[in-house]
């Protein structure tokens, strides 16, 4: 992390402190209260997904978040048991490992609300780039690792701009590669300007433009 291509966005987000402090009071605050109020639908979903296809309730895959810290990511499990052991670890499309309810609950994003307990946490914030697995962390280049100044997020400007990024995966012979050369080099240029230009109130509207993106 201490070399020069960091060193500018270290700079940038030193400061921004004060909207660094109110970013994580916003996180803990509400992701509380969206945990309390959304736990009929958790219990829903979880009933489902016991009741579709055998094994846990939650998906808890290792990612990366700030400063290179690995965490167990929360997910509702949307795929078949043990489903990084039989294919990539990007999702395609019409990916055979996605179970009934996985489909529907993955079109609107519901697999991901167990999240909040990871914004809680701190290993998480509602906004930032999309934690990634080791294997791919491990091809950034030193200005991508950048990226991990800040906790990693349930959404940024990718999630908004590449939310059919299992579709774009669906016609590649090697999603791993297509995914590791073109894709995420791409997705990297828009996560490194979300740290030009961060801000609090940035954080709230890009917020605000997932929700209109998912519905």
């Amino acid at each position: 992390m201490q070399v020069d291509e960091v060193r500018k966005y270290y700079e940038i987000l030193q400061r921004k402190r004060g909207s660094l402090f109110w970013k994580r009071v916003f996180d803990m605050v509400v992701s509380l209260i969206l945990l309390i109020l959304l736990s009929p639908v958790f219990l829903i979903l979880a009933v489902a997904i016991k009741i579709d296809s055998k094994g846990p309730v939650f998906y808890r895959q290792v990612r990366v978040t700030q400063y290179g810290r690995k965490f167990r990511i929360h997910k509702f499990r949307s795929m078949i048991n043990r489903a990084d052991e039989k294919g990539s670890l990007v999702t395609v499309g019409n990916d055979s490992r996605i179970t009934r309810v996985g489909r529907l609950i993955r079109d609107k994003r519901l697999d991901e609300l167990p999240q909040l307990i990871d914004v809680l946490q701190g290993n998480m914030s509602f906004v930032g780039v999309r934690p990634e697995v080791p294997k791919y962390v491990k091809e950034y280049t030193p200005e991508m690792r950048a990226t991990l100044l800040l906790p990693a997020g349930i959404t940024n400007l990718t999630s908004i701009y590449y939310k059919d990024e299992a579709k774009l995966l669906n016609k590649a012979g090697d999603p791993d590669k297509v995914y590791i050369e073109e894709i995420l080099p791409k997705k990297m240029e828009w996560n490194l300007r979300g740290i030009e230009e961060f801000g609090f109130w940035r954080d709230v509207r890009t917020m605000i433009e997932t929700v209109f993106v998912v519905f």
